[in-house]
């Protein structure tokens, strides 16, 4: 108990200390998360402004920074017109103007069938998946690992059945650890190209990255 309270308290210290935490404040972000995505979107390019029906799914949304990334930057006509963002996450999120959020497991049948509702485009395909999410933290290693290894699968599956093999991408955190090689090489297996990022805002001790997959194979 004594070495979790030491822990939670040097998390707080650099945490209230954390200077993307300021700036988000201060930029009206709901969270530090979003210059993660904001770095490398503008490395890689993820969000077309200029293509019709864009379509972009946030896995895990909560609190809802990098939907609200995605909304600002497909800004309020093209979302009105033909764009979509649909935000899906087992917590609720208070609303963000331009994205539709859906409160449940995106697993789950149900769920599923209002993602699959709310796509635009005639083949129900979705041009960009996000997941910034991350299981409970229980501290015992194997459980964890266990557990953010199925968070991924299930958001590589679901890119595997509803994500556009014309130029769609897929970004997603994972964490170093004894299943990383794997989804790594999963990956591979479902993507053209498979790239690795490390965003200034991932803290340098976290353990966590970004897998970003390109142009889903058939």
């Amino acid at each position: 108990m004594a070495n979790k309270s030491k822990t939670s308290k040097a998390w707080m210290h650099e945490h209230v200390n954390d200077n993307f935490v300021h700036l988000a404040k201060q930029q009206g972000w709901r969270s530090r998360a979003i210059f993660k995505l904001q770095e490398i979107d503008q490395k890689d390019n993820l969000i077309n402004t200029n293509q019709k029906n864009f379509c972009v799914v946030d896995l895990g949304a909560a609190p809802g920074s990098w939907s609200q990334y995605v909304a600002k930057k497909l800004d309020s006509q093209l979302l009105a017109n033909s764009a979509k963002i649909i935000a899906v996450d087992l917590l609720e999120i208070s609303p963000i103007s331009g994205v539709n959020f859906i409160h449940g497991d995106f697993t789950d049948d149900k769920i599923l069938q209002q993602i699959v509702d709310l796509i635009p485009t005639e083949d129900k395909k979705v041009n960009l998946v996000i997941s910034d999410m991350a299981p409970n933290i229980s501290g015992i290693a194997n459980i964890d690992q266990a557990r953010s290894s199925h968070l991924c699968d299930l958001a590589l599956d679901f890119c595997q059945n509803h994500l556009t093999q014309n130029g769609g991408k897929f970004l997603i955190k994972c964490f170093q650890g004894s299943y990383y090689n794997d989804f790594v090489n999963a990956m591979k297996q479902s993507f053209q190209q498979v790239l690795i990022r490390k965003p200034k805002a991932s803290r340098s001790r976290s353990n966590e990255i970004y897998l970003l997959g390109k142009n889903l194979k058939a």
